[in-house]
């Protein structure tokens, strides 16, 4: 099976060597490719029974950190023994299957109530933008749209969440034709600490893999741990991480190894 890990041999060598794992994966655009819109649930069997192998490894600990809401990451990854942290974090289930909010969810759910209809109001017409509620935030996606037009939406919605909304408990998270408005402690650096912290896993080696700038923090969070973080792109690029996988696929493959190990 060919492992296409680009970077530091002896990153290599000491992520190899390493006999016990602590696991922090993204999931889109890292263990899966993108779906047409967050809102699709495409469920992957395949993706499914490669994390079941890895699980029964009592050498191997697995969470899904993802911006994604709990829910869709519930019913993408099916597994008990898993940790799953939806919200960039705010969310998850722990091993056992037992959730926990890491903020009161109503308290910031009564002003993403007030902000959304502004924020239906604005994308009304503009079939290239697609709004995604997950809850606890609000996002505008607007991959589809011309450069031009999501600039002047992405710029109107800044505007909007900042006369609607407590920035003190509230940030602005962007991105390439991006835009969410999320609470401050849905930061990936802030929950790998968090689960680095509650979930000790003695002389295991983190290890966070991810593909995009929201991953970026949590890349500084795992190095500050003593860990290896791991970015998944198909070209080389600025970034806190010290390997790079090319693709999902070139991740699973080195999955896939790590169940014998």
């Amino acid at each position: 099976m060919n492992i296409n890990l680009i970077g530091d041999h002896k990153t290599k060598i000491r992520l190899r060597d390493a006999k016990r794992l602590w696991l922090f994966l993204d999931y889109d655009g890292t263990l899966a490719e993108f779906a047409r819109t967050p809102d699709d649930i495409i469920v992957d069997h395949t993706l499914i029974s490669i994390l079941d192998e890895i699980r029964k490894n009592p050498n191997i600990r697995i969470a899904i950190v993802s911006g994604r809401r709990l829910a869709h990451i519930r019913k993408l990854i099916p597994l008990q023994g898993i940790l799953l942290a939806g919200s960039y974090g705010v969310e998850t289930i722990d091993f056992e299957g037992k959730k926990n909010d890491r903020l009161d969810y109503n308290e910031y759910r009564q002003y993403i109530n007030i902000l959304k209809p502004e924020f239906d109001s604005l994308l009304e017409k503009k079939e290239a933008f697609y709004l995604e509620d997950k809850g606890w935030s609000l996002a505008i996606h607007g991959k589809y749209a011309e450069d031009t037009i999501s600039k002047q939406v992405i710029a109107e919605a800044e505007r909007l969440s900042k006369q609607t909304i407590d920035l003190s408990q509230f940030q602005i998270l962007g991105g390439h034709r991006f835009f969410e408005i999320a609470p401050k402690e849905a930061n990936k650096g802030k929950t790998i600490k968090y689960l680095l912290h509650k979930f000790p896993f003695e002389d295991a080696l983190p290890v966070y893999i991810g593909d995009d700038d929201k991953d970026e923090i949590a890349f500084k969070a795992i190095k500050k741990s003593g860990g290896i973080p791991i970015l998944v792109s198909n070209i080389p690029r600025e970034t806190e991480a010290d390997l790079r996988f090319s693709s999902p696929l070139d991740l699973r493959n080195w999955l896939n190894t790590l169940h014998t190990m």
